[in-house]
């Protein structure tokens, strides 16, 4: 689904914020991409979503180079969605739907009520503006906008930053659901303990540079000189 190779960027001649990225994301694969603020997190993500060109290296989705991409097809392809929420908060959830869905051919479209019934969106809120929602509301009509498409691929920026715990959980839930049906998901999280629930393989980001790469299981193992981990079952009972 994705394969990034030697991946450079830089920022005029003595701003290089890329240092030869490796990665790759298969499909059904939730692949986390961590780091702290101005590791290169977004930048790489702006490559890889077509926003960011002028990369050296290479960038191949859908078995393609990026730049051989056709762009309408790419886009209707994949879904984004942003840390901050970008809707018109003078138009309800479903005008903001049905708004970003005029961009696509009507038979890759998902309906609209019935993805935001899947998010659990109140149905006394569907024709209000959405300036009258909580960060929890804008952000499940977010995901359904990111999601109207179908599409392939999934880009996820911090999905649940400033969220309460229940709304985290269902986002959790439904992005697994997502994994399961074979959807790839790049993940872009500050968060390990977030990370290490949802994702089959992270990258930890640090000043352009992958400084591990694996499996949750693998990194948290190596910096823990126990060599042990916890589990707690649903039943709340935990193991080590």
């Amino acid at each position: 689904m994705i394969e990034v190779q030697d991946l450079t960027f830089s920022y005029g001649k003595d701003k290089q914020v890329l240092h030869g990225l490796n990665f790759s994301v298969r499909d059904g694969e939730i692949f986390g991409f961590l780091g702290p603020n101005g590791s290169g997190k977004s930048t790489t993500q702006k490559i890889l979503t077509g926003i960011l060109k002028g990369h050296g290296g290479m960038v191949s989705l859908f078995g393609q180079e990026i730049d051989n991409l056709q762009k309408e097809e790419f886009f209707q392809n994949i879904g984004v969605l942003f840390e901050f929420p970008y809707l018109y908060t003078n138009l309800s959830a479903l005008d903001n739907l049905h708004y970003f869905a005029s961009f696509y051919p009507a038979e890759h479209m998902r309906d609209a009520e019935e993805l935001l019934d899947e998010l659990e969106f109140k149905k006394d809120f569907l024709k209000k503006p959405v300036s009258s929602y909580s960060k929890g509301m804008r952000q499940r009509v977010s995901m359904a906008r990111a999601l109207i498409s179908n599409p392939k691929l999934l880009f996820l920026d911090e999905p649940t930053s400033g969220l309460d715990p229940s709304t985290a959980l269902e986002i959790h839930r439904m992005l697994l659901e997502m994994k399961e049906e074979g959807m790839a998901i790049f993940l872009t999280t500050h968060n390990m303990e977030e990370a290490a629930k949802l994702c089959d393989h992270v990258a930890l980001l640090n000043e352009g540079v992958i400084v591990e790469y694996g499996t949750p299981e693998e990194i948290c193992l190596k910096y823990n000189k126990d060599k042990k981990y916890k589990v707690q079952l649903t039943d709340g009972s935990r193991h080590i």
